[in-house]
């Protein structure tokens, strides 16, 4: 019986696993095709990766994602990390329900809702919609999932050691920086990675809060894909795959690193 569930076990994980990745292996391969046709192998060439980097359109967009994502995970990041240490340490104070309900709102509200209240925002304070609207949409998104994952780590922090910094001198601020945030730093850099990562793959609330130089990469991808794919639309997804999948590479090796050093 052990050996039966064993085997069902395994099918299961592989099944599963093929489900997810066997689409992403096929885009990553059908991107060094010598063909036109993305559907039929005719031999491997990297002209495609050559194309990508020619075409004006993909790269501006591609640019366009870049910044946005930067710059949006980087203000998340801070404003969740400062969301999570109010709802872990001042557990009473008025209006606190509100907050948490405000903060925690656009992890279960649809994008279609969140985008659609977004722009007529931005249209009712005249705001016109460009690079800074998008960058505002995606700060607002992914600053919850920010906190969530600092909190998480917040919880189970001992205080007892900003406590001692303060009985030893130091300001409630300076502990912070110089304890507390050192031994969070892990899910920080993971909510980083995370507010990065939605960012780069939003499509809908960037299409509804973009404007005239703001077409984001997903939006450009999207546009072309309605016409017909083409190989430089594989090339530039598995450029992102492969970004992607470095960058959460290098944050677990940063965190494992951390972590045998803390030991």
């Amino acid at each position: 019986m052990a050996g039966t569930w064993g085997r069902f076990n395994v099918v299961s994980l592989v099944l599963g696993f093929a489900f997810l990745y066997l689409p992403i292996l096929l885009l990553v391969i059908y991107s060094f095709n010598e063909s036109r046709l993305v559907t039929v192998w005719s031999g491997f060439s990297t002209r495609w990766y050559v194309e990508m980097l020619n075409n004006r359109g993909l790269m501006d967009a591609a640019w366009v994602t870049a910044r946005v994502a930067f710059i949006s995970a980087s203000v998340a990041t801070v404003l969740g990390t400062m969301a999570a240490v109010a709802l872990t340490r001042y557990t009473r104070f008025r209006g606190r329900l509100l907050f948490t309900g405000m903060v925690f709102a656009p992890l279960v509200m649809p994008e279609v809702i969140t985008g659609l209240s977004l722009l007529l925002l931005f249209v009712a304070v005249s705001f016109d919609r460009g690079f800074a609207t998008v960058t505002i949409a995606h700060i607002t998104f992914s600053m919850c999932f920010v906190a969530v994952v600092v909190q998480s780590r917040l919880i189970s922090f001992d205080r007892s050691l900003e406590e001692a910094a303060m009985d030893l001198g130091a300001t409630p601020l300076k502990a912070f920086f110089q304890v507390t945030l050192p031994v969070i730093l892990p899910a920080v850099l993971a909510g980083w990675m995370l507010a990065f990562t939605l960012s780069l793959d939003d499509l809908v609330i960037a299409s509804f809060t973009s404007g005239p130089g703001a077409t984001t990469l997903p939006m450009k991808i999207y546009s072309q894909v309605r016409l017909g794919v083409t190989p430089e639309i594989n090339a530039i997804c598995t450029v992102l795959i492969g970004l992607v999948t470095v960058g959460v590479i290098v944050v677990s090796l940063v965190s494992k690193r951390r972590h045998l050093l803390r030991q």
